[in-house]
């Protein structure tokens, strides 16, 4: 099965992440993964760190001529500001002379983490968990996804909500949404056309909307979050297990969305607005469309007990805004103990667009361990005749 490592420090010297399990035979290439970095770092309400960093990933062991080849996959991103830092992060030495941070900011995992590890610097917190290390995170994933390319799954995002900046006419967005899944590519035509937007909002009026809401969040020194949706195509059915509990996809779904430094909420489908309805008008009838079984809606999103039932997978995900305020909250010093503000570490106003990046990139190995285990095998020729051989079954 795969899964995947990451490592490193946000201003150290660089990002490594480890993918293991992956099948042999699968084309790769650096282009690929540096495309969806570079989407990782787009979307209005950026902070100053993404006009340094340019995110490019360098590919250090496991593929060979463009191919995977069964071995761990090991890569590499350069922390382009870790030459500032240099003193403040050194591997050896002393820590003398080093600023200790103390003042935690209320939101963030500064002050669980130092208690936890029981640091008296919250350097070493404020490091590894920051988001930042999502972009290894974005380059493993990306292995995996185009694993699933190429058994034609593909998974696509947009952004429905930016603070109270929300889609209004949701009828009108899915007739749109419905168009592009028609393309080749499934659900990533949603996503691209989605890169079309700032704020990654394929409703032109309200992404004006929400661009003035995130300037004003700026200039009040404060932040925003939001909500996006994610959209899987090509699914078949079966995917998943309803034996035992973590072997659910909707449950595995729910883990690494919420593992997302900032999300806070995960929907299946229609989950929040299904529990406002009767079960008449929630559930998903069957109906015959040229010979084939397929449903007349899809509110439970394309999951019926955590498993794949053939239909869209609609996830949504709301992202709180981030704890790091240009007009700092009320904070303790825990060198002083006296009440101070907040310090305030370089950070985005919003970053609900490159969180969406983000959350198309984390499902994959869930969908792909799981793809795996139904049709399993050591290379892409192996599972294509296995899948092939059961797509011939389920058509007989």
């Amino acid at each position: 099965m795969i899964r995947y490592f990451t490592a490193g420090e946000s201003h150290g010297k660089s990002l490594v992440g480890i993918v293991e399990g992956m099948p042999s035979g699968i084309p790769i290439s650096s282009e690929y993964i540096n495309h969806q970095l570079w989407r990782r770092q787009q979307g209005f309400g950026r902070g100053g760190r993404m006009r340094i960093e340019s995110d490019k990933v360098e590919i250090l062991s496991g593929v060979r001529h463009g191919k995977t080849i069964g071995s761990p996959i090991t890569m590499m991103i350069q922390n382009l500001d870790s030459p500032k830092w240099r003193e403040v992060m050194s591997i050896e030495g002393s820590e003398k002379g080093t600023e200790k941070i103390t003042i935690p900011r209320p939101g963030h995992a500064d002050y669980a983490g130092m208690k936890k590890y029981s640091y008296d610097d919250i350097r070493n917190v404020i490091e590894r968990s920051s988001a930042r290390e999502t972009a290894t995170r974005v380059a493993c994933c990306t292995v995996v996804r185009k694993f699933l390319e190429d058994f034609g799954i593909f998974i696509g995002s947009h952004v429905l909500s930016i603070g109270s900046a929300a889609i209004k006419d949701r009828g009108r967005i899915d007739r749109a949404i419905m168009k592009y899944l028609k393309a080749s590519c499934g659900a990533y035509k949603v996503a691209e056309e989605a890169d079309k937007s700032d704020l990654r909002m394929l409703d032109r009026n309200m992404e004006s909307a929400a661009i003035a809401l995130v300037k004003k969040t700026r200039k009040d020194g404060d932040t925003v979050g939001g909500v996006f949706e994610i959209l899987v195509t090509g699914v078949p059915v079966g995917l998943g297990s309803y034996v035992h509990f973590d072997r659910k996809l909707d449950g595995q779904f729910a883990q690494v969305l919420m593992s997302i430094q900032a999300v806070k909420g995960v929907e299946i489908g229609n989950g929040f607005h299904n529990s406002l309805r009767l079960g008449s008008e929630v559930h998903d009838p069957f109906k015959l469309k040229n010979g084939r079984i397929t449903r007349k809606s899809n509110n439970a999103g394309g999951l019926e007990g955590g498993i794949t039932n053939g239909e869209i997978i609609v996830l949504h995900a709301a992202m709180k805004p981030i704890s790091t305020l240009a007009n700092p909250l009320k904070s303790i010093d825990f060198k002083t103990f006296k009440p101070v503000k907040s310090r305030y570490e370089r950070s985005d106003v919003c970053a609900v667009p490159a969180c969406s990046v983000i959350g198309e990139a984390v499902i994959a190995p869930v969908l792909a361990n799981a793809f795996l285990e139904k049709f399993g095998g050591d290379s892409l020729i192996e599972i294509a005749r296995r899948y092939k051989r059961q797509e011939t079954f389920n058509k007989a």
